[in-house]
């Protein structure tokens, strides 16, 4: 047993990792450290409720002030990760400082990926982090403006809803043939993209950005159609990319994060957990997957606290899940479904923006996605868990 425990990164991953130690009984020394100046928070709501101004700062924060207390962690802000040793298990930070651990839980998580030449231009946004939000709320309290959003990705969808909201006036731009294509399919992106389009917002697919330059009094967007529209405001959500470059060289495997096994180790006594790592799960097959989903997020640092404390022995091997919600509507994916799979609604209906839909690949369920239809999604989300079969998730429509 270690007695002391050291989480580079402090959000939900990194947080729930050291309550989960707590809660296990584990009494010995643990130090949270994290590059922001914030105590960990919620991040779902910044593109939601803390953007359209109905939530606070401190609306958003994991933990109350009294049960940080009882967590009796050393908390350490502001320190910028550079380098690892996995063989003494010690961080060298930015300023110099280092720290070290008897078990080291890596939870770095990930950050949105630019436009180049747009990360100085103010009028340019990205959102992620409590500072991204505060920026882009800010500029959207003001009087109304016409606001370009780059990506209908889950983020870009949820901040194109949260400004239509807010009464400005919102263009978004999508590169695919519709939006969340690549997991969900054209057919089910489609549904997705004219709950935008019924909001009053113009949606332009099969479009690229050719360029983007400008900044007073707009900024000036070339797209690949050669078509040119101006903006006071453009928030891109194109991606992220996990935090692993302070990780280069220490002899970890990168690829599109940090590579774990099936149990989240990545070295002897080193771990990781959230959307900085990818690990084989075996629900699907060993693929190699990075989840960057909040809940996620929370089994994974769950998860890892009780390797370390050795009262796990199972690989760590969840049913993905996610939400989101925009407008009127909650969306909600569960599985790993490809946009290539065969899909069949089985519940409800299209044109009452309600209804549930399973996909399939190779005869195996693979996911389920629900639109105002959370029970479904808990149900098929249980076969998944379960390996059911595609038949036997129609067979399951049939008697529900």
């Amino acid at each position: 047993m270690v007695d002391d425990v050291l989480i580079i990164g402090a959000s939900l991953a990194g947080l729930r990792c050291a309550t989960g130690l707590r809660r296990a009984g584990f009494v010995g020394r643990i130090v949270l450290a994290g590059d922001e100046p914030h105590r960990p928070y919620d991040r779902p709501p910044l593109s939601k409720q803390y953007l359209a101004g109905e939530w606070d700062a401190d609306r958003v924060q994991l933990t109350p002030e009294d049960k940080w207390d009882e967590l009796d962690l050393e908390f350490c802000s502001g320190l910028h990760a550079v380098h690892l040793d996995p063989a003494t298990r010690t961080v060298v930070f930015e300023d110099g400082s280092s720290l070290s651990g008897e078990a080291l839980v890596l939870a770095t998580g990930a950050r949105p990926r630019h436009l180049p030449g747009t990360e100085k231009n103010e009028r340019v946004h990205v959102l992620r982090t409590l500072h991204d939000a505060s920026a882009l709320r800010d500029v959207l309290a003001t009087e109304a403006c016409q606001v370009v959003v780059i990506g209908a990705g889950f983020i870009g969808a949820e901040v194109a809803a949260t400004a239509r909201q807010l009464g400005h006036q919102v263009t978004m731009i999508e590169a695919a043939t519709a939006p969340m294509e690549r997991g969900l399919g054209s057919e089910i992106g489609a549904i997705c993209g004219q709950l935008h389009v019924d909001e009053g917002v113009d949606l332009r697919l099969s479009t690229g950005v050719n360029n983007v330059e400008g900044s007073d009094p707009a900024v000036k967007i070339e797209l690949t159609d050669e078509s040119e529209i101006e903006a006071d405001v453009v928030v891109v959500g194109i991606g992220v990319v996990p935090n692993t470059e302070w990780l280069e060289g220490c002899g970890l495997a990168i690829d599109d994060g940090v590579v774990a096994d099936e149990f989240c180790a990545v070295a002897e006594g080193i771990y990781a957990a959230g959307d900085v790592v990818r690990w084989p799960n075996p629900k699907f097959g060993d693929e190699l997957m990075r989840v960057e989903h909040w809940e996620n997020a929370v089994e994974q640092g769950g998860y890892v606290a009780r390797r370390i404390m050795g009262v796990e022995t199972e690989a760590f091997a969840p049913v993905p899940w996610f939400w989101s919600d925009q407008y009127s509507h909650k969306l909600q994916l569960a599985g790993r479904p490809r946009g290539t799979d065969q899909m069949e609604i089985i519940d409800g209906s299209v044109d009452e923006k309600r209804f549930a839909a399973v996909f399939g690949r190779e005869g195996r369920l693979t996911g389920v996605f629900g639109l105002n239809r959370p029970r479904h999604v808990m149900q098929y989300r249980a076969l998944i868990n379960e390996g059911a079969s595609w038949q036997d998730a129609l067979d399951f429509a049939q008697g529900t």
